[in-house]
């Protein structure tokens, strides 16, 4: 695919407000869109800044199995599973070491893990 027709389909897809969409558009070409983002409107252009900000950082993006887990992790902590909490947040300590994803956590989640001793207080 060119890259017109991509800055194409990410302008389409910030229109039409589907990030996900526009997000994997913008992290498989993020290096040749970083040359050429004077082409794209103003909020596709933010998005492309954002994400070179955390290459820039060293930040890797969640993987969809974090995510996944991530959402797990979420749903046990709404119905107050602690038990399934517990299976779940066991071999992914270093998942809950990321911003990224603490920040995709709920409230309850997170007040869940902290009481665990699994995310920091």
């Amino acid at each position: 695919m060119q890259l017109s027709e991509v800055i194409t389909k990410i302008n389409k897809s910030v229109d039409e407000m589907d990030l996900v969409t526009a997000r994997t558009y913008i992290e498989e070409n993020l290096d040749e869109l970083e040359d050429q983002k004077h082409l794209m409107k103003g909020n596709a252009r933010e998005l492309v800044n954002f994400f070179i900000e955390k290459r820039n950082k060293g930040e890797q993006p969640l993987t969809r199995q974090e995510m996944s887990d991530i959402y797990a992790v979420n749903v046990y902590a709404k119905r107050f599973d602690v038990r399934g909490l517990k299976l779940m947040a066991k071999n992914k300590k270093e998942l809950f070491m990321k911003q990224e994803a603490l920040n995709n956590l709920s409230a309850d989640s997170k007040t869940l893990l902290k009481s665990m001793g699994i995310i920091e207080k």
